[in-house]
């Protein structure tokens, strides 16, 4: 299943967009029969929050949002105008803020970031069922 949405991110942007995966997950869900587990939908809220909030802060303007499943793993692919690439600031436990990319990266099983004729695109994936062995990355749990 596929949903797209466009935005012209601003603040009230960001809780729309959260709205659209909740609802993408739990409309797609229900009508395919799959089982998507509380905590993945609050992950992939968050993760488009994170998203969106970096397209606010650093490439206002038209945004869109893609999202794409199986059942078993939702793809999130946002595209914005802006022309520089997103990176983790150093690990800092003292900084205040800027610790949104280093959340995506934790609990995502793959991030790829591609440039485009205009801005970028950024493209996540994490699991929609829960795994008490593993964390979403992939990596076990302590």
């Amino acid at each position: 299943m596929r949903g797209s949405a466009a935005y012209d991110m601003t603040s009230g942007a960001i809780a729309r967009a959260r709205g659209f995966v909740r609802d993408f997950l739990t409309g797609t869900g229900s009508s395919k029969g799959w089982s998507v587990s509380e905590r993945a939908a609050d992950v992939a809220q968050l993760v488009v929050s994170e998203l969106a909030t970096n397209v606010c802060k650093y490439a206002p303007g038209p945004c869109l949002l893609d999202l794409e499943s199986d059942g078993a793993v939702l793809s999130i692919t946002m595209w914005d105008s802006g022309p520089v690439l997103p990176a983790a600031s150093p690990c800092d436990p003292t900084r205040i803020g800027r610790h949104g990319l280093e959340l995506v990266l934790m609990v995502c099983q793959s991030f790829e970031i591609h440039r485009e004729p205009v801005g970028k695109r950024v493209t996540v994936r994490l699991s929609l069922h829960d795994s008490t062995d593993h964390s979403p990355s992939g990596h076990t749990a302590w």
